[in-house]
């Protein structure tokens, strides 16, 4: 059982690192919408080619736009922080149990 257990730990870090990664990708990509910043510039270019299938099927289901300002990237952030402390921590939980 102490395979299953470290298989469960470790894939609980990956994905609490790339659920991180991708809230810092989320930020940048609110910062750069305060700003207009060059379309064929790479690191934009790979901002919005990120971001923007995840902030448009929020947009679609949720009215999240009031007085000119979007709020979709506070969703996604928030749905984020939700997955990290509901299904990292339940990951590392189950994880211990087997380890015993």
């Amino acid at each position: 059982m102490f395979v299953l257990s470290n298989l469960l730990l470790a894939v609980a870090e990956i994905l609490n690192t790339v659920l991180t990664i991708y809230m810092w990708i989320i930020i940048a990509r609110a910062v750069l919408s305060w700003v207009n910043p060059d379309p064929y510039n790479p690191i934009v270019r790979f901002l919005y080619g990120a971001t923007e299938p995840v902030l448009y099927a929020i947009r679609r289901r949720v009215p999240a736009f009031f007085g000119g300002i979007d709020f979709t990237p506070m969703i996604v952030i928030l749905a984020v922080l939700f997955l990290q402390k509901f299904l990292v921590s339940s990951l590392r939980e189950l994880a211990m149990v087997l380890r015993t």
